[in-house]
């Protein structure tokens, strides 16, 4: 084979990943009985979030910059009409949301680092998935943070629709810590729009005065995760600690969640941060993690499949390859934790809870796999 053909097999293969539907299951042990986990497709590049569509597909985000759908462990060609995207260090196509109407209005939203003056930065757009699901069409960007730089961590940035369908989502201080501190910078905080792109009139600098109008607080290191309680609609998020001090919050509109003044972690030299944890005006969190477990997703079950999980938040992590289950109290406050399927299947970036109940996770590495978790079979 001449070096010219080799390099074209190598491009293919890079683009169009296999799709194997391995038909693997595997069962592991766990403190409410057997867990069953099946690899659905694999050959991902790095994927980063799924979602699961109506009629039972998948759709799945690649961190170079592809959708893929996903059918009997079968993975399409990419999707057009993608954004471009600066796919570099932590940068890339980032998470998907499926809108509330989805199944009559075709709509997703997606987070993606984009190129701009200065560097690069978050940005979200909408679109709709065509109908024969090979590319987006009405494809409109609605946010674009302010500040580009040329850092390559702490995008964010994963999506929680409201019940009113607004937009949530999260960017981190982009490795420039006081960014976190100033509310006139998009960096460090939960951000809220309207399916438009335009301010609702709930958040705390709506008019722009006192900080930008999309902030709804500030103090984040880099929030990976967040979702709403579908029972209560409570927010909650997850956030990348330092050398440990990986937080779980509940953002409220103005509050401040510290970073980097208060941080139950370290530098990764090992030097102390800010002042220390605690600080009058500043919230805590609702738990945390030392050392940390690099949290890349969040989701709360409300599912069918595990009644005894009811309430529960599963958290997807990156650095001890696991799914953490924290249980959660009448009241909220989180308890006990168990570590699902540690070291086994990689780095697992996203978690979701499909519509059956069983769990979606992916994995971000380059041969990433989704994977489906559902209930054992009984001994």
């Amino acid at each position: 084979m001449s070096a010219s053909v080799a390099m074209l097999v190598a491009l293919a293969a890079a683009i169009i990943p296999s799709g194997a539907h391995a038909q693997e299951a595997r069962d592991f042990p766990s403190q409410h009985g057997t867990l069953r986990v099946e690899t659905l497709a694999t050959g991902l590049a790095h994927p980063w979030s799924v979602e699961a569509l109506p009629d039972g597909g998948l759709i799945v985000s690649e961190r170079p910059g592809r959708l893929r759908i996903v059918r009997a462990g079968k993975v399409s060609k990419p999707l057009t009409g993608v954004p471009k995207v600066v796919a570099q260090d932590q940068g890339g196509l980032l998470d998907i949301a499926l809108d509330p109407g989805f199944a009559e209005n075709r709509t997703l939203y997606l987070t993606f680092s984009a190129s701009g003056k200065g560097g690069a930065g978050t940005a979200v757009v909408r679109a709709k998935l065509s109908r024969d699901e090979r590319g987006l069409t009405e494809v409109k960007e609605l946010f674009r943070m302010k500040k580009f730089t040329r850092r390559g961590q702490h995008f964010g940035s994963r999506i929680a629709i409201a019940p009113d369908g607004s937009l949530f989502f999260g960017i981190g201080d982009r490795g420039e810590r006081d960014r976190a501190q100033n509310p006139r910078d998009h960096a460090g905080a939960i951000l809220h729009i309207n399916a438009d792109g335009s301010i609702p009139g709930s958040n705390p600098y709506q008019g722009g005065t006192g900080g930008l109008a999309e902030i709804w607080s500030k103090g984040h290191r880099n929030p990976q995760g967040i979702a709403f309680d579908p029972k209560d609609g409570t927010l909650l998020t997850v956030e990348h600690g330092a050398r440990g001090g990986d937080e779980i919050n509940n953002p409220k509109a103005g509050h401040n969640y510290g970073w980097p003044v208060i941080t139950y972690g370290k530098d990764y030299s090992g030097a102390e941060i800010g002042e220390g944890t605690a600080k009058e005006g500043l919230d805590q969190p609702l738990f945390y993690w030392d050392p940390s477990i690099a949290p890349g997703a969040l989701a709360v079950y409300r599912g069918k499949m595990f009644p005894e999980w009811d309430g529960n938040l599963l958290v997807a992590a990156l650095k001890y390859q696991l799914l953490a289950r924290l249980e959660r109290d009448d009241s909220g406050a989180i308890g006990s934790e168990e570590r699902l399927f540690d070291g086994e299947f990689g780095r697992i970036r996203d978690v979701v809870v499909a519509p059956d109940g069983a769990l979606l996770m992916v994995t971000d590495e380059d041969n990433g796999a989704v994977l489906r978790v559902s209930r054992g079979a009984t001994q």
